[in-house]
């Protein structure tokens, strides 16, 4: 878009009409479109405007940019207060490192087999003796786990799909008695 045709609100006005015929194209990538907003909002010297040439340039921006009413609300606060329209990338902290891996859960869930799933505490005692008296060091890690998140591994979807068996809905007599 040639903004340099367009100088105040009242030209904006105009172009938002209909009445005068501008050429323009929307940038296309997010950092073309965040530098064509920070550069209509220098040029139409947005701090200082009243608030309905706010309004105009607003409008202006979501016809040419595309994006909603708040997005541009967004954008323009962000450029009030820092001098500058820039994509923030949100920060993601890193979440808890995992310490029991798919190896593990497979070991808890052969144990359970081996054992017709016996109590949390049952089975942490028998992975440590797995690992302590016969010397599996394969149980090492799992022996050191807490009961309560023993049941939250089990609970996972990695034990449910080793461990999840179906059956059918036998079917019994049932003799009726009419009372």
């Amino acid at each position: 878009m040639n903004l340099k045709d367009l100088k105040n609100t009242y030209e904006l006005q105009t172009f938002l009409d209909g009445a005068q015929a501008v050429a323009f194209s929307v940038p296309g990538n997010k950092s073309d479109r965040y530098a064509f907003i920070q550069s209509a909002l220098k040029q139409f010297h947005y701090r200082a405007l009243k608030k309905r040439e706010k309004g105009i340039v607003l409008r202006f921006l979501r016809q040419v940019t595309g994006y909603s009413r708040q997005q541009l609300t967004r954008l323009i606060k962000q450029y009030l207060t820092a001098g500058v329209v820039q994509h923030r990338r949100l920060y993601k902290p890193p979440g808890f490192k995992q310490k029991y891996s798919a190896a593990d859960i497979t070991l808890l869930a052969e144990m359970d087999e081996r054992y017709d799933t016996p109590s949390g505490a049952v089975i942490k005692k028998l992975c440590a003796r797995a690992s302590t008296l016969f010397e599996q060091t394969e149980y090492e890690n799992i022996a050191q786990i807490s009961v309560s998140h023993l049941y939250n591994l089990r609970a996972s979807k990695g034990y449910q799909h080793q461990r999840r068996t179906f059956e059918k809905t036998k079917s019994r007599n049932v003799s009726i008695v009419h009372w």
